[in-house]
């Protein structure tokens, strides 16, 4: 269960890094509700990382956080802020993606 918690964590993490994107290319109010949006996204994602770690290995569990999260954020910059899709970026994404798969398998958790 704490593994479905940190993956969540992890797409919060995701979440924070889209509001902020959205708040860069927002105008008035607009603006405000995109910064209460990371804020609330932050917290969330904090808070599943803190309950993760209770029985996950601190390691394991931030790496597999982050992960999620730098995976997460290059896919939407790609999908949705238009960043270049290059073999190199694709290359290490898969490359992160296996690396967070590895540390779950020999995770003893």
């Amino acid at each position: 269960m704490n593994w479905i918690l940190l993956i969540i964590g992890g797409l919060f993490e995701v979440g924070f890094t889209f509001s902020l994107g959205q708040a860069k290319n927002s105008q008035g109010n607009a603006v405000y509700y995109w910064y209460i949006s990371f804020l609330i996204c932050m917290i969330l994602s904090m808070l599943l990382l803190i309950k993760a770690t209770q029985t996950l290995p601190l390691g394991t569990a931030y790496a597999v956080w982050t992960g999620v999260g730098a995976v997460g954020t290059v896919l939407l910059g790609i999908f949705v802020f238009k960043e270049p899709a290059t073999f190199w970026r694709i290359f290490f994404i898969i490359t992160l993606v296996s690396s967070i798969v590895g540390l779950k398998m020999v995770s003893n958790h």
